[in-house]
């Protein structure tokens, strides 16, 4: 492979990011009906797209959208992610009054704890939510709602696309791969330290991550 060629042109790193985004896909959320939609922030337009699509579909009668900022997000959503999903789906004919937005939380537990306090203050009963995240951190969130709010049914969704598809939308290769690694590794960690529920990882699922730690994918670990 030559230094201006892609990673995923190395069998071994192909294989190793493949079995980690599959590992990480759920995609049960994308014929459940629930009472809630919730759009988790990142960097990821694609949140507020599938939301919005899953919304005109009848899946949900409401949309959360929560997120501030973070360090990878702050010059691509200025206003807060959230602020920046709810304009997309209303440019995707979302009706504004079917959106509540939560602005602060900084991580996936704060996401899931504040968009419960603000349902419950706003008088949203609710007991069966559908999280729309990044496709690659399914896993994580559903584990986390599970802990954390443990009175609802969760599904989750995201973005129907292929890798390298998905790879060529963000359009930084490594920053993918690198979140891959980083949400396998906080997939065991968090549930150690009380923060999400467990998730059985598969030894290829080790694997994979193993190798794609020896290459030097360490950005995003904690």
């Amino acid at each position: 492979m030559s230094g201006n060629g892609s990673a995923l042109d190395d069998p071994e790193i192909a294989h190793a990011v493949e079995t980690l985004w599959n590992y990480h896909r759920l995609d049960n959320g994308l014929g459940t009906r629930t009472d809630v939609g919730i759009g988790l922030g990142s960097h990821d337009l694609s949140v507020a797209i599938v939301t919005a699509e899953l919304y005109h579909r009848g899946l949900f009668p409401l949309i959360v959208f929560t997120g501030a900022n973070a360090p990878t997000t702050v010059e691509r959503f200025p206003r807060g992610e959230a602020v920046h999903y709810r304009e997309q789906a209303i440019e995707l004919g979302v009706p504004a009054d079917a959106i509540l937005v939560e602005d602060q939380a900084t991580n996936t537990g704060e996401n899931i704890t504040r968009t419960r306090d603000l349902l419950t203050a706003t008088g949203h009963d609710v007991n069966a939510v559908t999280l729309v995240s990044r496709p690659y951190q399914q896993r994580r969130a559903r584990a986390t709602c599970r802990k954390l709010w443990p009175e609802v049914d969760v599904v989750t969704a995201g973005a129907s696309t292929e890798l390298r598809e998905y790879v060529a939308s963000i359009g930084d290769e490594r920053r993918v791969i690198s979140m891959l690694v980083g949400d396998t590794q906080r997939i065991d960690v968090y549930a150690h330290r009380g923060f999400a529920a467990p998730e059985p990882m598969p030894a290829d699922v080790l694997d994979a991550m193993a190798l794609l730690l020896d290459r030097g994918y360490t950005d995003r670990l904690i």
